[in-house]
């Protein structure tokens, strides 16, 4: 089994600023305020947290059960 990742680089898609964000393990985070252009951004529909919609690298519970699981259900 591979290693959970924690880290991600949210991509605002309004401005295209980024930055590497430390993912929680415990939590889902539905809200992130871009630094750029400090818009508020939500997950895209079907998706359960911001790095999951903008992250390179989807959320701890989505990496270990895949995405017909859920995350923080």
């Amino acid at each position: 089994m591979n290693s959970v990742i924690l880290e991600s680089t949210l991509v605002c898609p309004i401005c295209g600023h980024s930055k590497t964000e430390q993912m929680p393990t415990d939590a889902c985070q539905w809200f992130y305020e871009c630094e750029g252009c400090h818009s508020l951004l939500k997950p895209k529909s079907g998706d359960c947290c911001v790095f999951c919609s903008y992250g390179s690298v989807p959320c701890p519970p989505i990496q270990i059960h895949g995405k017909q699981s859920g995350c923080c259900g």
